[in-house]
C-alpha cells in the first residue's frame, strides 16, 4: 500500500509531535526533581513534595528499632536550628532492613513524638527498595546521577536537596545529621 504525500506528511507530523511531547515530558520530569512526587503524610493525607519548593530539604528513610534510631534526636536538633532559614527534614519510615519499622503509622508517629519530640514532617510508611519501592525512592536511587544514585543500604540514608528540588548529596546511615559534613552541606545550600 502506497501512501499519498499528504498522508505521509500527516504521519511524519504525528511522529514528530509524539517525539517532541515525549522529550518535553522527560525533561520536565527531570527538571522538577523531587517536586513531582506526592506521598501520604503520617496521618494518611496526600502531602505533595511541591509544598517544599524553595526550601533546602533533607530526605531520610527512618526506622524505630534500628541502631541508628537515636539519630532522630540529631535530626530534630538540626531541623530546629535551620528551619527558620528555609530548611526542612522529611522522614520516610521504611521496614526494608531487618524489619526494624514494624509499627503502624499511628504507632510510628506516637513513638517519634514521645521518645524524640519529632516536629519535622513525617510521611506514611513506604518501601525504599525492592519490587514495591516507592516512586520517590526509585527516583532517588536511579535517576540522581553518579555519587548519589544507588540502592539504599540501610535505615537513615540521607539525601540533601537544593531549593530547586535537585538532589545534591547523599549521606549513608553512619553519617549523623549533626556531623560537620552534613551541617556544612546544609549551610552551603541555605546560602545559595
Amino acid at each position: 500500500m502506497r501512501l499519498s504525500f499528504p498522508d505521509m506528511l500527516g504521519k511524519t507530523r504525528g511522529y514528530f509531535l509524539s517525539g517532541a511531547l515525549l522529550i518535553m515530558a522527560t525533561s520536565l520530569f527531570a527538571a522538577s526533581g523531587i517536586y513531582s512526587f506526592t506521598l501520604n503524610s503520617i496521618d494518611g493525607k496526600p502531602a505533595p513534595l511541591a509544598d517544599y519548593k524553595g526550601k533546602v530539604v533533607l530526605v531520610v528513610n527512618v526506622a524505630s528499632q534500628c541502631g541508628y534510631t537515636p539519630q532522630y534526636s540529631a535530626l530534630e536538633a538540626v531541623y530546629e536550628k535551620y528551619r527558620d532559614q528555609g530548611f526542612v527534614i522529611l522522614g520516610f519510615p521504611a521496614n526494608n532492613f531487618g524489619a526494624q519499622e514494624p509499627g503502624t503509622n499511628e504507632e510510628i508517629k506516637t513513638f517519634c513524638t514521645r521518645k524524640y519530640s519529632v516536629t519535622f514532617p513525617m510521611y506514611s510508611k513506604i518501601s525504599v527498595k525492592g519490587d514495591d519501592q516507592a516512586p520517590l525512592y526509585a527516583y532517588l536511587t536511579k535517576q540522581t546521577g553518579p555519587g548519589i544514585a544507588g540502592d539504599i543500604k540501610w535505615n537513615f540514608t540521607k539525601f540533601l536537596v537544593d531549593r530547586n528540588g535537585k538532589v545534591t548529596q547523599r549521606f549513608e546511615s553512619a553519617v549523623t545529621p549533626d556531623s560537620k559534613e552534613v551541617v556544612a552541606a546544609i549551610e552551603k545550600q541555605l546560602k545559595q
